[in-house]
């Protein structure tokens, strides 16, 4: 084997290590024991894998508080007929969701269901 197809096969090992590691494992960081119902405005929505993001401002007696609610792949829904457009025409609105919390107890959670307006209730895969 010469060298350059040694250097070759090592690079592409460590860059496949890498992006293997760069996926988490979602018991690690969230309880799915504790789960959490939010109702509020969704203020944002990132569509990109490997999950999507949706930002949802909450209030919470007289405070308004940000949670950032990770979501399944856009290939998750796309198999469900949702696109980002549809998603992201709920952007300003009201939407309830339902989310396992972190564990560290932030204001951040995995996506467990989500209702949008005028839609039917979407559920999310536990992985």
């Amino acid at each position: 084997m010469s060298l350059r197809t040694v250097l070759f096969v090592v690079v592409g090992a460590i860059l496949l290590a890498g992006s293997a590691w760069a996926h988490h494992n979602m018991t690690a960081i969230f309880d799915f024991n504790d789960r959490v119902m939010l109702s509020g405005t969704l203020t944002k929505v990132d569509w990109r894998n490997p999950h999507i993001e949706l930002v949802v401002d909450a209030k919470s007696g007289d405070q308004v508080q940000s949670w950032s609610l990770e979501g399944p792949p856009p290939s998750f829904f796309r198999a469900r007929d949702i696109n980002r457009s549809d998603v992201e025409a709920a952007l300003g609105k009201t939407i309830t969701a339902e989310a396992s919390r972190a564990r560290d107890h932030s204001r951040s959670g995995l996506l467990r269901v989500k209702q949008l307006p005028m839609t039917h209730p979407i559920k999310g895969d536990s992985t």
